[in-house]
C-alpha cells in the first residue's frame, strides 16, 4: 500500500516479532558467549552469576527460534532464489563499490539478504536441535557422550554463522540509508524502493518498466 510518497514494507505485527526475535537472540548469544571462553564468563553478571545464565540460555534460545519460525512462514517465499539472484552475486562487487547502477533489478530482496535470511534459518535449526541434546537437565540424559561432544562443536560453529550473519545484516542496514525506517516505521520511501528494489517497486505500485 502507498502512503503518499512511502511504501508500506512490514506490519506492526513482523515487526514486532522482529525485534523480538532481536532482543532474545543478543540474549541468547551473551548467555552462550559466557561459556565459550573464560575470558566472557564476567557476562553471566548480566542475568544473576552463573547458574543462572545456564538455566535462561536455552529457554531465550529456544524463543529466539520459535520467534524465528513464525518470520520465517511469512517470508520464505519472498526469499526463495531466482535466476537473477546469479547475476546479482556475479556484480556483487559493484554493490560493495558503491555502483548500485551497475546492479540487475531485484525484487523484494537481493540474493545478499537472501543468503542473510537462509544462514539465520538453518544456523537457528542447528543451534535448537544440537542444544537439545546437552540441555540439562530435560535431555541429556537420552543421548550418548560421543554425540554430545559432537553437538557441542557444531552448536559453537553454527552460533558463529549465525551471528555473522546478524552482522551482516545490521551492516547493510545501516550501510543503506533508509533500510531501518522498515522496521521502525513500517514503510520506506519510493525514492528508496525505485533505488534498490525496482521490481518489488514496480509490483506495489504498478509503476515503471
Amino acid at each position: 500500500m502507498s502512503k503518499g510518497n512511502y511504501l508500506d514494507r512490514y506490519d506492526t505485527a513482523t515487526r514486532t516479532k522482529h525485534w523480538t526475535m532481536a532482543v532474545l537472540f543478543i540474549l541468547a548469544g551473551l548467555s552462550g558467549l559466557a561459556f565459550f571462553h573464560p575470558a566472557f564468563f564476567f557476562l553471566t553478571n548480566l542475568f544473576g552469576g552463573g547458574s543462572w545464565t545456564r538455566i535462561l540460555h536455552p529457554f531465550l534460545g529456544v524463543g529466539a527460534f520459535a520467534v524465528f519460525a513464525l518470520i520465517y512462514v511469512k517470508l520464505k517465499d519472498h526469499n526463495r532464489f531466482e535466476p537473477v539472484d546469479r547475476e546479482w552475486i556475479a556484480k556483487s562487487s559493484e554493490m560493495l563499490k558503491g555502483n548500485k547502477a551497475a546492479m540487475p533489478p531485484v525484487g523484494r530482496y537481493n540474493a545478499g539478504q537472501k543468503f542473510v535470511f537462509w544462514s539465520m534459518a538453518g544456523g537457528l535449526l542447528v543451534l535448537l536441535v544440537t542444544g537439545i541434546t546437552f540441555w540439562q537437565p530435560y535431555f541429556r540424559g537420552f543421548f550418548p557422550i560421543e554425540v554430545i561432544r559432537f553437538a557441542v562443536v557444531l552448536h559453537a560453529l553454527s552460533a558463529v554463522v549465525v551471528i555473522l550473519s546478524l552482522i551482516m545484516h545490521v551492516y547493510a542496514t545501516i550501510w543503506v540509508k533508509g533500510t531501518l525506517r522498515a522496521m521502525t516505521r513500517g514503510n520506506v520511501s519510493e525514492g528508496w524502493a525505485k533505488q534498490n528494489h525496482p521490481l518489488w517497486h514496480k509490483e506495489v505500485t504498478g509503476k515503471g518498466q
